[in-house]
């Protein structure tokens, strides 16, 4: 199996990001601050080198590091 790129924390994030949810939500869900939810979004952005969020979605779809 390969390894994935992103760590649990941020595919959780990313998981709940193409559910429509908020930074606000996410933070919510997953007890963690809003200020965590975006730096772990910051993170995955500069990982993949896109640029946004919605550049990363794509990215990690192609990826198949997370199904829609």
């Amino acid at each position: 199996m390969k390894r994935s790129i992103l760590t649990n924390r941020e595919k959780e994030v990313f998981e709940l990001l193409v559910q429509n949810k908020s930074t606000k939500e996410i933070a919510d869900i997953l007890k963690i601050s809003e200020k965590t939810v975006r730096n772990h979004i910051s993170n995955t952005i500069q990982k993949l080198g896109v640029k946004g969020r919605a550049g990363a979605v794509i990215e990690l779809v192609r990826l198949g590091e997370i199904i829609l």
